[in-house]
């Protein structure tokens, strides 16, 4: 049967005995990174991607890897076997550690927190179907959104704005441009045209927005990286937002207004279509 087995530095064991220090550095200043990896019969989904956006924000952040890339593949098959395979989605955690006081400057000496834990994974058949809603908001975040970091209170706030808006999403403006959702990544369509804003400091790396660019090119679909102004923004005829646990979802309004006709378009039809043939042939070893 499954179980909540979580791994915490170097351990496996029931997630009500897991327990972090109140002197670790991710509790008293949000000192660290996370990544979130979706399963799917069993195995960990572009693993390698997610590893290498890991390595990419710890180094942002200035903490040594603590794990080569084979020990944390193993550490996940060993958690996903733990909670009874199929499809799950891994959220792992790597902080500074625990510091002998509460200093802003580095401490010297320490070792990394590092845990993961794995939950079931279901995806949202209304969402994929019928589209949700949106809302704009500012963009209140610092200047290193490249980096996956812990420190997550500004989404929280804007994610929070949405669903009181009777929403699903905020889609974050900056400076007259669009960036990126408050936990997902953004893509509009406009005469045949998929675009998405081009990787920066100011969006997260996504590996499924890196995907659905992959698919596009791969199958002829007009897919290319540029700055969204918001004007562009409000005259798509589809929006989508894209992240590892929701995959695409068609975004049918935004701030009241119907997105094109109001419902899920033909092209994200054709873009989900071939989102769901990779994740099959993931699951037959034909990709990896």
């Amino acid at each position: 049967m499954p179980q909540d087995i979580v791994y915490l530095n170097g351990n496996f064991l029931p997630v009500h005995e897991a327990n972090v220090s109140v002197m670790d550095r991710g509790f008293l200043f949000g000192d660290g990174v996370y990544d979130v990896i979706p399963v799917y019969g069993g195995r960990a989904f572009r693993l390698e991607h997610h590893l290498q956006r890991l390595d990419l924000s710890l180094q942002g952040i200035r903490i040594a890897n603590p794990l080569g890339h084979d020990q944390w593949a193993d550490i996940f098959a060993a958690l996903i076997q733990h909670n009874g395979g199929g499809d799950q989605s891994i959220y792992l955690q790597v902080t500074r550690g625990v510091a002998p006081t509460r200093d802003h400057s580095f401490p010297s000496a320490v070792q990394p927190t590092v845990f993961a834990m794995s939950t079931p994974l279901h995806e949202s058949a209304t969402a994929m179907q019928h589209g949700v809603a949106a809302v704009t908001v500012d963009d209140i975040r610092w200047k290193h959104c490249n980096i996956k970091a812990i420190t997550l209170l500004p989404n929280v706030l804007m994610r929070q704005q949405a669903l009181d808006a009777g929403a699903a999403e905020a889609i974050l403006l900056r400076d007259g441009y669009a960036t990126e959702g408050a936990a997902s990544n953004l893509f509009i369509v406009r005469q045949g045209i998929v675009s998405t804003p081009p990787k920066s400091n100011l969006l997260l790396p996504g590996i499924t927005r890196d995907l659905v660019v992959e698919l596009c090119h791969a199958n002829n679909i007009p897919c290319r990286e540029t700055d969204i102004g918001e004007a562009e923004l409000r005259s798509a005829d589809e929006l989508w937002v894209s992240s590892s646990t929701r995959e695409v979802v068609p975004v049918i309004e935004l701030d009241g207004k119907a997105v094109g006709d109001g419902r899920p378009g033909p092209l994200w039809q054709h873009v989900s279509a071939l989102y769901i043939a990779y994740k099959q042939d993931f699951r037959a070893g034909k990709v990896h």
